[in-house]
């Protein structure tokens, strides 16, 4: 593979610093020569990368709006295979979508379904930051149980978002795709070899890539690498695969840490260290616990 990690998006972008997408993006995209064709939905990677008028992708690039991305995927590739037909085109692009959780798990659920299921060969990427943050850091349907946000905040009635997260991994799985994997920003070599495998399963594949964000979970931008491998450490973030309906897990911990390890790096989560509030860290831990233990048996 090219070793020119810049060759398809460039340095000249304006994402926040100690920002992980651009590292999401580029290993997804370094993991093939063929060329690409990108769908991108609304949000913190496409307002940080086309900046009017100027744009930091080097590759054939549609912006969408937020609940599309999935839509215009599935168009790209309705389109290829009409001029495969006619003889207008020998060999389709590689179709990459690309979108945040708030156009993934909410906004763009519905057209993602639609193109998981009519069989659209494409892969779509989700670089979930647990919330709205291009907008100002509303909660998603992404955002942990306990979390302070904008929509969803901490006070003396509240001890932030009251509901747990979707599992959209058990969402996508259900429309019967061939490969589907859950990787992690701070994992890089597991993540590119997810995107490889994606990249070569004909029909539609799915990667849900945990990427923590340093502006609304509140912690220094030096350490979104560490944030991240607490996440997996600590069961909260596991790393597994799900290939033709089999679930192997990349990365089980043999002691994990507990969750108040992930929960105190984090300004969104340090009023649960209240005494008021240890009755809802003990939630999560529990929450965590039972969804690790739920993996195990799948696999």
């Amino acid at each position: 593979m090219n070793k020119d990690l810049t060759k398809k998006l460039s340095t000249g972008h304006a994402t926040c610093a100690g920002c992980g997408i651009p590292a999401i993006v580029r290993t997804v995209l370094g993991a093939t020569e063929e060329q690409v064709i990108v769908s991108n939905a609304t949000g913190c990677l496409e307002v940080t990368t086309t900046i009017y008028p100027a744009t930091a992708w080097k590759v054939p690039y549609i912006h969408s709006v937020f609940g599309n991305a999935a839509a215009t995927a599935a168009g790209i590739d309705a389109a290829q295979k009409a001029l495969q037909k006619s003889g207008k085109l020998e060999k389709p692009a590689k179709i990459i979508a690309f979108g945040g959780d708030g156009g993934t798990y909410d906004i763009g659920l519905q057209a993602l379904s639609g193109a998981l299921e009519r069989g659209h060969d494409f892969l779509y990427v989700c670089y979930d930051n647990e919330g709205y943050m291009n907008t100002g850091g509303q909660r998603s349907g992404a955002t942990p149980f306990g979390a302070n946000t904008e929509t969803a905040p901490a006070g003396s009635d509240s001890f932030g978002k009251a509901q747990q997260r979707k599992d959209l991994m058990e969402i996508v799985k259900a429309h019967g795709i061939k490969y589907l994997a859950q990787a992690n920003v701070a994992y890089l070599p597991d993540l590119k070899r997810k995107a490889q495998k994606a990249l070569n399963t004909p029909g539609p594949s799915f990667l849900l890539v945990l990427q923590p964000c340093t502006q609304l979970w509140k912690f220094p931008t030096s350490e979104y690498v560490a944030v991240g491998k607490l996440a997996t450490e600590t069961n909260f973030w596991p790393l597994y695969e799900i290939e033709d309906g089999k679930y192997t897990i990349n990365n089980a911990p043999k002691s994990p840490k507990p969750i108040e390890d992930f929960l105190k790096t984090q300004g969104r989560f340090k009023h649960l260290f209240k005494d008021k509030n240890a009755e809802v860290i003990a939630k999560i831990q529990a929450e965590v616990n039972a969804n690790w233990e739920k993996l195990l048996k799948k696999v």
